[in-house]
């Protein structure tokens, strides 16, 4: 089942039950608890951790920048809209075992869900083969973007640059509110609006409000042509 992955990736799991797990949402054992498999939240939960130490890592030893910079970069490499790009790329949404809901809402094309999965996978890379072989695997498909994601000023938090502008254009900041909240506890989707004025300036939808409101921001800015 997993062959075109494991070529495309180049690693090989002797655990198919390892590798399944890292595509199981949490919806689709509500409606097939009796095959005793687990989601992949626990995966995604190890996967953030090594993505993040490793990343930090590379960042740290190949630039001599200061810390703001790394930390930038960093936010940038290992935000939501990066993974899911990459998750795209990977074709990993055609794996994932999602509930009829989620698969009638789109499920194996929501940004979140797929950012989720990207870093489920590392977790059993990780866990399979090691640290080593998941750092390879991280630097072969998310870090070979750093170079265009600083050439297209990914790594400039656009909250902060909205901020900066509307101070400047027209002496006021953003509000950011919350327009729409979706889904159960486990796996919320919100939907915030920047706001300047009384005017909504763009919109944007995350796993937490954080996200929504860095896409908000970051739809606001494309809006306003700043």
């Amino acid at each position: 089942m997993y062959a075109t992955l494991e070529k495309k990736i180049g690693i090989k799991f002797k655990n198919q039950d390892l590798l399944r797990n890292a595509f199981v949402h949490r919806s689709y054992l509500n409606e097939h608890r009796e095959l005793g498999w687990e989601n992949n939240e626990r995966a995604e939960f190890l996967g953030d951790a090594v993505l993040e130490l490793v990343t930090t890592e590379y960042l740290y030893s190949h630039f001599p920048n200061p810390e703001g910079d790394l930390t930038n970069w960093r936010s940038a490499l290992v935000k939501g809209e990066t993974l899911s790009k990459i998750a795209r790329e990977l074709k990993l949404g055609e794996y994932l075992f999602l509930s009829r809901g989620e698969e009638g809402s789109g499920g194996r094309e929501k940004d979140y869900l797929l950012a989720n999965v990207f870093e489920a996978l590392i977790g059993v890379i990780y866990l399979e083969h090691g640290y080593a072989k998941a750092q390879k695997f991280i630097e072969k498909f998310l870090l070979v973007h750093l170079e265009n994601i600083l050439k297209r000023g990914e790594h400039i938090d656009a909250k902060s640059k909205l901020q900066e502008l509307a101070q400047d254009k027209m002496m006021t900041t953003p509000v950011y509110k919350l327009i729409s909240e979706e889904g159960p506890d486990h796996d919320k989707l919100f939907t915030m609006g920047a706001t300047i004025g009384d005017r909504v300036v763009g919109k944007g939808s995350g796993g937490n409000k954080q996200a929504a409101e860095q896409k908000a921001a970051e739809d606001a800015l494309k809006r306003l042509k700043w």
